[in-house]
């Protein structure tokens, strides 16, 4: 058994043992009560699963395991002359709850290597698409062509006993997670350099091995491709694409399938295809605008009438954050850092001094503030990835990161089958019937 695989059995094990011990006791204690408004509003706020690797505090953030994305930034392992963290050591940390060391962090840099073979048939199946397909539909294809590999399905075809679960799908895991910056790049490649792609470089880590695939070789872009995949990797359990991956996990469909089921859900508008919406818009504006140098001035008339035709402002507000998103901060800084005199990056710091003023204005919105979709694209765009509608598959191969270590713990912890009560609103117009009817008496 290797070295990251044992730890985390030994962690599952004793935490499954917690977990049966304070259901024996508290089984029954009401945590939450839920809104009528709740279930008709997408079941918004409604405490109802467990989800280990990540919490997301309204005014701090998401923190992976307790750890702030500043303080991950401070924590996490890097490798030699590399200036952000390797998402190595974040998953290490998601799955075990511990910061890993160096050579801890290089194990898996080496265990994804030499697990980072995609079959031939996946890319097959890629190439009989039509060349234009949006790259998200293709990278779920690709996902869903590679579980031909899965470990999962053919041990639980042949028989595996409920406590074994586990076993195959950290298998599942690590072999997806290895594969997916060849399977994207090469969409990308296929897709927008006519098929011009680029061989793994074997010596370098995970991320800069993707920066280097996607055809990037700047040692800036790939340190912002670490910073990346860490920041996207999870964001707790109950957004679309997360949710998504345990529902489907929970009938014990293997690692692919439910990966790819989470992937759907990122593909959607109000989801995981904002981050392309943000940049779209932004050159939509600067075109009006006749300027890629415009004053705080033109980008507020541009916003209110934005808003006044019934349209949103892409990259601002979040369902659950009550401040400036901590990943936007990060991105933010990383650009202070490194990126100097590059117009729309000075776009996007105008637009955050801008829009939250605009927001708190229409005295409705909650949340005025931006969230990491609000500074990504402006990077990609400088470092020359300027193709938008790629975007979302990046936050895909980050987010596989959080979602396939919660689906090992889910196996592991033993989790059911997840199927809530659904009702009518006719139930609906009856049990108030039977309200009123009892106030009355």
């Amino acid at each position: 058994m290797d070295l990251l695989k044992q730890k985390f059995i030994e962690k599952a094990n004793g935490l499954r043992d917690q977990i049966h011990d304070i259901l024996k006791e508290h089984g029954d204690l009401k945590i939450d009560e839920v809104k009528l408004k709740q279930v008709y509003g997408g079941a918004r706020s409604i405490k109802s699963m467990v989800w280990e690797t990540s919490e997301l505090d309204p005014m701090e953030g998401i923190r992976f395991r307790g750890y702030s994305i500043p303080e991950l930034r401070a924590s996490l392992p890097r490798g030699e002359h590399e200036k952000e963290p390797r998402p190595e050591g974040l998953f290490w940390l998601m799955l075990v709850g511990e910061i890993p060391t160096e050579e801890e962090m290089e194990w898996l840099t080496h265990q994804w290597m030499r697990r980072s073979n995609v079959p031939e048939h996946v890319f097959k199946v890629l190439d009989n698409l039509p060349p234009d397909t949006h790259p998200m539909t293709q990278f779920t294809v690709a996902i869903n062509a590679m579980q031909t590999e899965s470990c999962f399905a053919r041990r639980y075809e042949e028989g595996l006993g409920k406590t074994e679960y586990w076993d195959p799908t950290y298998e599942d895991s690590m072999n997806l997670i290895a594969r997916l910056p060849r399977v994207a790049a090469y969409i990308y490649r296929r897709t927008f350099f006519k098929d011009k792609h680029i061989h793994p470089d074997l010596s370098l880590d995970w991320a800069g091995n993707f920066a280097h695939m996607l055809g990037v070789e700047q040692e800036e872009f790939k340190n912002l491709m670490r910073l990346y995949m860490v920041i996207h990797a999870d964001h707790e359990g109950g957004n679309a694409s997360a949710h998504a991956t345990h529902l489907v996990g929970s009938t014990l469909s293997d690692a692919y399938l439910s990966l790819s089921a989470g992937i759907n859900a990122l593909a959607g508008p109000l989801h995981g295809l904002a981050n392309q919406e943000v940049i779209r818009w932004i050159f939509n504006m600067l075109d009006a605008l006749g300027t890629t140098n415009p004053t705080k001035e033109e980008i507020a008339n541009y916003v209110n009438i934005t808003l006044e035709a019934g349209q949103v402002i892409p990259g601002y507000g979040h369902a659950v954050l009550r401040q400036p998103d901590p990943r936007f901060i990060a991105l933010k800084r990383f650009a202070e850092e490194y990126i100097k005199n590059d117009d729309i990056v000075e776009v996007v710091w105008k637009i955050f001094d801008v829009v939250p003023d605009i927001l708190q204005g229409l005295g409705k919105v909650k949340n005025p503030w931006p969230n990491v979709d609000a500074h990504s694209g402006a990077l990609l765009v400088h470092y020359g990835v300027k193709e938008f509608n790629f975007y979302t598959v990046l936050f895909g191969v980050s987010r596989a990161l959080g979602v396939l270590s919660a689906l090992c713990w889910a196996r592991a912890l033993g989790f059911p089958l997840e199927r809530p009560k659904s009702i009518t609103t006719t139930w609906v117009k009856q049990f108030l019937a039977k309200q009123k009817e009892a106030s009355v008496k």
